[in-house]
């Protein structure tokens, strides 16, 4: 018998994965996509998007003592459809089109009807963008690596 606690981590997880792809998203890619959807169904604004600051924290070496590594302008929006159906969202920086759309999508992805249209018109194609831009940045960083070695001395 599975425990309804699971169903929920799992639930929780697939939120997480698609809002931090419409985080990550290229704003304009993410404008390209949208426009994809038709027919989406009106929203009702619950928090305009605003730009505000966030303090980042970080470890030293990932597992050290937390400090406080600076501040970062993010953008924040929520909003409602249908059948009290709440979309959030928060961007990095200033864009309040991008928190917005992204805050919509997040509405259509809990809403049954609209999940699979949205998750391949617009969430397979921002991840897959995202994924190239990393594999981009990897080959450059790659080209500029330094290969190091100690050589042994022996015994004089």
């Amino acid at each position: 018998m599975d425990h309804p606690q699971a169903g929920q981590d799992a639930a929780s997880a697939r939120r997480a994965a698609w809002m931090r792809v419409l985080a990550l998203a290229d704003p304009g890619a993410l404008d390209g996509a949208f426009g994809a959807l038709s027919g989406v169904p009106g929203h009702r604004t619950l928090r305009p998007a605003q730009t505000g600051m966030a303090m980042v924290r970080a470890r030293s070496g990932g597992t050290g003592a937390r400090f406080n590594l600076g501040e970062m302008t993010v953008t924040r929006c929520a909003v409602t459809m249908g059948e009290g159906v709440v979309g959030v969202a928060y961007v990095q920086g200033r864009s309040l089109r991008h928190a917005e759309q992204a805050a919509v999508a997040d509405a259509l992805l809990q809403m049954p009807e609209w999940r699979e249209t949205v998750q391949e018109r617009l969430i397979a194609p921002l991840a897959r963008l995202h994924a190239e831009k990393v594999e981009r940045q990897a080959r450059v960083a790659a080209q500029t690596k330094v290969e190091f070695f100690t050589m042994v001395r022996g015994e004089d």
